[in-house]
Protein backbone atom coordinates (compact mmCIF):
# COMPACT_ATOMS: atom_id res chain seq x y z
CA UNK A 1 0.00 0.00 0.00
CA UNK A 2 1.91 3.36 -1.15
CA UNK A 3 0.82 5.95 1.04
CA UNK A 4 1.18 10.03 0.55
CA UNK A 5 2.96 11.56 3.20
CA UNK A 6 0.00 12.82 5.11
CA UNK A 7 -1.51 9.54 5.09
CA UNK A 8 1.86 8.12 6.50
CA UNK A 9 1.90 10.86 9.32
CA UNK A 10 -1.61 10.15 9.94
CA UNK A 11 -1.08 6.26 10.50
CA UNK A 12 1.92 6.76 12.51
CA UNK A 13 0.70 9.65 14.91
CA UNK A 14 -2.64 7.77 15.42
CA UNK A 15 -0.14 4.53 16.21
CA UNK A 16 1.47 6.32 18.64
CA UNK A 17 -0.73 7.73 20.87
CA UNK A 18 -2.51 4.18 20.62
CA UNK A 19 0.59 3.00 22.32
CA UNK A 20 1.30 5.15 25.01
CA UNK A 21 -2.39 4.98 25.89
CA UNK A 22 -1.96 1.28 26.22
CA UNK A 23 1.14 1.71 27.71
CA UNK A 24 -0.47 3.82 30.54
CA UNK A 25 -2.92 1.17 31.33
CA UNK A 26 -0.21 -1.68 31.29
CA UNK A 27 1.68 0.41 33.85
CA UNK A 28 -0.56 1.41 36.45
CA UNK A 29 -2.18 -2.22 36.55
CA UNK A 30 1.50 -3.84 37.10
CA UNK A 31 1.95 -0.91 39.93
CA UNK A 32 -1.48 -2.07 41.47
CA UNK A 33 0.34 -5.75 41.41
CA UNK A 34 2.81 -3.93 43.11
CA UNK A 35 5.12 -5.25 40.07
CA UNK A 36 7.20 -1.56 39.96
CA UNK A 37 10.20 -2.93 37.58
CA UNK A 38 7.48 -4.01 35.07
CA UNK A 39 5.44 -0.91 35.36
CA UNK A 40 8.78 1.54 35.28
CA UNK A 41 9.32 -0.27 31.61
CA UNK A 42 5.42 0.55 30.71
CA UNK A 43 6.42 4.43 31.74
CA UNK A 44 9.03 4.54 29.81
CA UNK A 45 7.22 3.13 26.81
CA UNK A 46 4.80 5.48 27.73
CA UNK A 47 7.76 8.14 27.01
CA UNK A 48 9.10 7.20 24.10
CA UNK A 49 5.19 6.75 22.47
CA UNK A 50 4.73 10.40 23.80
CA UNK A 51 7.78 11.94 22.18
CA UNK A 52 7.87 10.24 18.91
CA UNK A 53 4.02 11.04 18.88
CA UNK A 54 4.98 14.90 19.34
CA UNK A 55 8.16 14.93 16.75
CA UNK A 56 6.12 13.78 14.31
CA UNK A 57 2.95 15.81 14.78
CA UNK A 58 5.80 18.87 14.78
CA UNK A 59 6.53 16.88 11.17
CA UNK A 60 3.36 17.05 9.96
CA UNK A 61 2.81 20.86 10.47
CA UNK A 62 0.98 22.10 7.75
CA UNK A 63 -0.12 19.23 6.15
CA UNK A 64 -3.91 18.02 6.00
CA UNK A 65 -3.91 14.77 7.33
CA UNK A 66 -6.79 12.51 6.43
CA UNK A 67 -8.77 11.29 9.26
CA UNK A 68 -8.43 7.28 9.74
CA UNK A 69 -10.84 4.40 11.39
CA UNK A 70 -9.99 3.07 14.41
CA UNK A 71 -9.65 -0.24 13.14
CA UNK A 72 -6.47 1.15 11.18
CA UNK A 73 -4.59 1.97 14.35
CA UNK A 74 -6.07 -0.22 17.52
CA UNK A 75 -3.93 -2.25 19.15
CA UNK A 76 -5.61 -5.52 19.24
CA UNK A 77 -6.63 -6.61 22.93
CA UNK A 78 -5.97 -10.18 24.43
CA UNK A 79 -9.24 -12.79 24.38
CA UNK A 80 -9.75 -12.15 28.32
CA UNK A 81 -10.47 -8.65 27.89
CA UNK A 82 -13.96 -7.12 29.34
CA UNK A 83 -14.56 -5.26 26.63
CA UNK A 84 -12.64 -2.84 23.88
CA UNK A 85 -10.75 -0.51 26.94
CA UNK A 86 -10.69 -2.96 29.70
CA UNK A 87 -7.46 -5.49 30.51
CA UNK A 88 -7.87 -8.94 32.23
CA UNK A 89 -7.32 -7.49 36.00
CA UNK A 90 -5.36 -11.27 36.36
CA UNK A 91 -2.86 -10.56 33.55
CA UNK A 92 0.45 -11.20 34.94
CA UNK A 93 3.27 -9.43 34.11
CA UNK A 94 4.26 -12.19 31.15
CA UNK A 95 1.21 -12.17 29.65
CA UNK A 96 1.28 -8.17 29.59
CA UNK A 97 4.53 -7.91 28.16
CA UNK A 98 4.07 -10.45 25.73
CA UNK A 99 0.79 -8.33 24.52
CA UNK A 100 2.94 -5.33 24.00
CA UNK A 101 5.13 -7.54 21.93
CA UNK A 102 2.78 -8.92 20.14
CA UNK A 103 1.07 -4.83 19.12
CA UNK A 104 5.04 -3.36 18.79
CA UNK A 105 5.36 -6.47 16.68
CA UNK A 106 2.35 -4.97 14.48
CA UNK A 107 3.54 -2.25 14.35
CA UNK A 108 6.99 -2.95 13.09
CA UNK A 109 5.39 -4.78 10.32
CA UNK A 110 3.24 -1.90 9.48
CA UNK A 111 6.40 0.48 8.70
CA UNK A 112 8.55 -1.68 7.00
CA UNK A 113 5.69 -2.78 4.85
CA UNK A 114 5.03 1.10 4.48
CA UNK A 115 8.81 1.36 3.35
CA UNK A 116 8.69 -1.43 1.02
CA UNK A 117 5.65 -0.19 -0.81
CA UNK A 118 6.56 3.52 -0.85
CA UNK A 119 7.01 5.36 -3.95
CA UNK A 120 7.81 8.68 -2.40
CA UNK A 121 11.41 9.02 -0.92
CA UNK A 122 10.24 10.77 2.33
CA UNK A 123 7.55 7.96 2.99
CA UNK A 124 10.43 5.82 2.83
CA UNK A 125 12.87 7.46 5.25
CA UNK A 126 10.49 7.84 7.54
CA UNK A 127 9.35 4.75 7.23
CA UNK A 128 12.40 2.55 7.79
CA UNK A 129 13.37 4.89 10.84
CA UNK A 130 10.13 4.39 12.27
CA UNK A 131 10.59 0.45 11.86
CA UNK A 132 13.86 0.44 13.45
CA UNK A 133 12.15 2.09 16.72
CA UNK A 134 9.85 -0.36 17.08
CA UNK A 135 12.44 -3.21 16.65
CA UNK A 136 14.36 -1.90 19.34
CA UNK A 137 11.09 -1.81 21.40
CA UNK A 138 10.51 -5.47 20.27
CA UNK A 139 13.96 -5.99 21.29
CA UNK A 140 13.89 -4.48 24.88
CA UNK A 141 10.45 -6.46 25.68
CA UNK A 142 12.01 -9.80 24.00
CA UNK A 143 14.98 -9.26 27.20
CA UNK A 144 12.01 -8.72 29.82
CA UNK A 145 10.16 -11.60 28.37
CA UNK A 146 13.16 -13.73 29.04
CA UNK A 147 13.63 -12.58 32.61
CA UNK A 148 9.99 -12.40 33.21
CA UNK A 149 8.53 -15.99 34.72
CA UNK A 150 5.79 -17.31 32.43
CA UNK A 151 2.35 -18.40 33.95
CA UNK A 152 1.94 -22.09 34.50
CA UNK A 153 -0.70 -22.09 31.77
CA UNK A 154 0.24 -20.14 28.49
CA UNK A 155 -1.58 -17.19 27.57
CA UNK A 156 -1.68 -17.81 23.44
CA UNK A 157 0.47 -19.25 21.31
CA UNK A 158 2.76 -16.83 19.50
CA UNK A 159 4.02 -18.29 16.32
CA UNK A 160 6.66 -14.98 15.89
CA UNK A 161 7.66 -15.47 19.17
CA UNK A 162 10.70 -17.75 19.75
CA UNK A 163 11.08 -18.04 23.71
Amino acid sequence: MDMTLPEFLAHAIALEREAAERYLELADMMESYRNDAVASTFRDMVRYSRLHHDSIVERAKGLALPALRSWQYRWRHPPETGGEEAFDPQLTAYEALRYARENEFRAQAFYSQAAADAGDAEVRRLAEEFAAEEAEHVAALDDWLARTPRPSTPWREDPHHQG
